[in-house]
C-alpha cells in the first residue's frame, strides 16, 4: 500500500482591509499521491480517523463523521469527500468511509444534490461490493434525470469514466451498458457524440482499445463523425498495450479521416515505444516529426530521454556526467547517440525555455524532467558559447536558470532537476549559484558566466 506524502501549502494572504466581510481561504495540503489536495481541517479528520481506528468502527466513525460535518463549512466537507472519492486517495485505508461521508454530508442543509459525486462515489462501492447501494443510488439519479437526456448523458460518461479510472470491472460493465443504450435510443446528436467520446475513452483506460476501436466504427455507421479525440485515444490505447502494428494502422486511419499527425499524437507514440523499450523506432519516428514540420515539446523530450537508459543513470546517478553534446553522444550506445542527434538538431524546445535581452538571459527548466534538463542544459550552454564569442553579442545583465523548487515533484521540496543542476554546476565549476532569494533558481552576472565559458570550456 502506497500512501502519499502530505505537506502544507499556505494560501496567498487576503485583504485585511475587508476582513470583517470576506473568510480566508482554508490552507490545502499537497497529496503528493496526485489526489485532490486537503484542506488543513479534512487532514485533521482523516487523522482522527485512522488514530482511534474508527474506520474499524462503525459506529465511532459515524460520531467523528457527524461531528465533522456539522463543524465544517461546505467547502471543507466536499473537499474531505472528494479526496475520498479520487483513483489516487492518498488515504486508501479510509475509503469505507467514503459512503456513510456522502450520506452525512447528503443531509445538511447546504447541500445541493451533485450526480457528478454519486458516478465517482459508486465505482468505490462496487469494489467494496456494495453493489446494492450502487445501483440505489444510480436509480435515484436515473430517476431524477429521466426527463432531461443531455444531464443523464452527462452523468453516465461521469460514471463509466469515473469506473475506468478505478478499474472497477463491474461498474464499467453495467456503465458501459446504461451509456451504450441511452446512446443507441437517442435522436441526439449531442448525446451520440458524447456517449461514443466516453465508451472510447474508457475502453481505452480499460486496455480494450480493439473494442473502442469497434465503437469508432459504430460511430461512423451510424453517421457521427469521430473526432480527433477519439482517434488520438484508439492510438495510444495500442501503444499502451505494445500493439504498436496497431497503433501505426491508426496513425494511417487519422490521416484518412483527415487528421494530420501532430505533436500530441507524436509524442503518445514516442511514449508507447519508450515503454517497451523500443528505441529503434523511435528514431525514424522523431525524423518523420522534422520532415512535416511537426514541433517538438517538452514533452516529447520527456518521452524520449526517460526511455534511455544510460542518460538516466547519469542524472540519478552520484557520479560525473558528460558535460557537453558532443561528450555525451560520444559515451552513448547507438540507439542513444541518434536519438540525442535527433533532438539537439531542433532547437525549438530551447528556444520556448530560452529568454534572452540586455537585462536577462533566463532559462525556464520548468515541466522538464531530469533527462531533459540536463540535455537542455547541454544545449544552453553551447549555444550561450556560441553567441558569447561573437564580439557584437550584447552580454546579458544577469543570467538566471529557473529549476523551480520541487512543489510538484514525488516528495514535495526535494526537486530532482535542481539536484541535478546544482550538481552540474559544481562539476563544471560555474560561477552560477543557488538565489537566496529564490531558492528555485541559479543566477550569476552575464559577464562573469561569459568569461567563465570562453575560459574554462573550451
Amino acid at each position: 500500500m502506497v500512501i502519499g506524502i502530505l505537506t502544507l501549502t499556505i494560501p496567498s494572504s487576503w485583504n485585511h482591509r475587508r476582513r470583517h466581510c470576506l473568510r480566508p481561504t482554508p490552507p490545502l495540503i499537497k497529496c503528493e499521491s496526485g489526489g485532490v489536495p486537503l484542506t488543513k481541517q479534512a487532514h485533521r479528520f482523516f487523522s482522527s480517523l485512522t488514530s482511534t481506528a474508527a474506520v474499524d468502527d462503525p459506529a465511532t466513525a459515524n460520531r467523528l463523521i457527524k461531528k465533522f460535518v456539522a463543524s465544517s463549512p461546505k467547502s471543507i466537507a466536499l473537499n474531505a469527500l472528494s479526496h475520498l472519492l479520487s483513483p489516487r486517495n492518498s488515504h486508501p485505508h479510509l475509503s469505507a468511509i467514503a459512503f456513510p461521508l456522502y450520506t452525512k454530508i447528503s443531509e445538511a442543509s447546504w447541500y445541493n444534490w451533485n450526480p457528478k459525486l454519486v458516478a465517482d462515489l459508486v465505482p468505490l462501492l462496487d469494489i467494496q461490493g456494495k453493489h446494492d447501494e450502487s445501483q440505489a443510488l444510480i436509480s435515484q439519479v436515473v430517476s431524477k434525470l429521466k426527463f432531461k437526456e443531455r444531464d443523464l448523458v452527462q452523468f453516465y460518461c461521469n460514471l463509466i469514466e469515473s469506473c475506468s479510472k478505478h478499474e472497477s470491472k463491474q461498474g464499467f460493465n453495467d456503465a458501459y451498458g446504461y451509456l451504450s443504450e441511452l446512446v443507441n435510443n437517442s435522436s441526439s446528436m449531442y448525446v451520440k457524440k458524447q456517449g461514443y467520446k466516453s465508451m472510447v475513452s474508457s475502453l481505452c483506460e480499460m486496455g480494450q482499445p480493439n473494442e473502442a476501436e469497434n465503437v469508432v466504427e459504430d460511430m461512423i455507421k451510424n453517421g457521427v463523425k469521430p473526432s480527433l479525440f477519439e482517434l488520438r485515444f484508439v492510438l495510444y490505447g495500442y501503444g499502451k498495450m505494445g500493439f504498436f502494428e496497431d497503433m501505426e494502422r491508426m496513425v494511417k486511419k487519422m490521416e484518412i479521416e483527415g487528421f494530420g499527425v501532430d505533436t500530441i499524437s507524436s509524442n503518445m507514440i514516442l511514449s508507447s515505444y519508450g515503454a517497451y523499450n523500443a528505441l529503434p523506432k523511435m528514431v525514424p519516428w522523431l525524423q518523420k516529426m522534422k520532415a512535416l514540420e511537426i514541433p517538438f515539446s517538452i514533452r516529447t523530450y520527456n518521452c524520449v530521454l526517460n526511455s534511455c537508459p544510460m542518460i538516466m543513470s547519469f542524472v540519478r546517478g552520484s557520479g560525473g556526467f558528460p558535460v557537453s553534446v558532443s561528450e555525451l553522444v560520444n559515451v552513448l550506445d547507438e540507439d542513444e547517440a541518434l536519438l540525442v542527434k535527433e533532438l539537439v538538431e531542433s532547437s525549438s524546445v530551447l528556444d520556448e525555455a530560452m529568454e534572452w535581452d540586455d537585462l536577462e538571459l533566463k532559462l525556464d527548466l520548468h515541466g522538464m524532467h531530469s533527462g531533459s534538463a540536463y540535455l537542455i542544459m547541454l544545449q544552453w550552454i553551447k549555444e550561450m558559447k556560441s553567441r558569447f564569442r561573437v564580439k557584437e553579442c550584447v552580454v546579458p545583465a544577469q543570467i538566471t536558470v529557473v529549476c523551480g523548487t520541487g512543489k510538484h515533484s514525488s516528495v514535495r521540496g526535494e526537486s530532482p532537476v535542481k539536484t541535478l543542476i546544482k550538481a552540474m554546476m559544481v562539476q563544471m565549476k560555474s560561477p552560477m549559484r543557488i538565489d537566496r532569494k529564490n531558492i528555485g533558481c541559479f543566477i550569476a552576472k552575464g559577464q562573469v558566466v561569459r568569461n567563465w565559458l570562453i575560459q574554462s570550456l573550451d
